[in-house]
């Protein structure tokens, strides 16, 4: 990853959130977006931390060009899954993931929902 200082300092620090993150292929490069990393308290003046600021990954050509292979098809999306440390480096892991069709989506709601009507006629029995 292509990280400020200030950027390197909060995440030895675990001042990370991945969990809006994805990534993003532009002109055949890698991109982390939404993935937050907030900035110290002790950050310099002189620095205007952008804490959603989109970074660059590096990869090697031939990982950038399967993964390119692989997110052209149908459904399928790149997210972060871990930031970690490396011989001093930071390392993000990436993977291949699938959103859900429209069917699955809407089961899972009236899943929600069922589960929301039941826990409401508990309550109001209970009372």
């Amino acid at each position: 990853m292509v990280l400020e200082g200030w950027e390197v300092k909060s995440l030895r620090a675990g001042k990370v959130q991945l969990t809006d993150g994805y990534v993003v292929i532009r002109n055949g490069e890698l991109y982390l977006i939404g993935c937050q990393i907030n900035p110290m308290h002790t950050a310099s003046t002189h620095v205007n931390p952008d804490n959603v600021r989109t970074k660059k990954l590096l990869l090697h050509r031939e990982e950038i060009d399967k993964l390119i292979g692989k997110v052209e098809q149908k459904g399928y999306t790149l997210v972060p899954v871990n930031i970690h440390w490396k011989a001093g480096k930071v390392k993000c892991e990436i993977a291949l993931a699938k959103g859900k069709a429209e069917h699955d989506k809407r089961d899972t709601i009236k899943d929600r929902e069922g589960k929301r009507e039941v826990e409401r006629a508990m309550k109001s029995r209970s009372k």
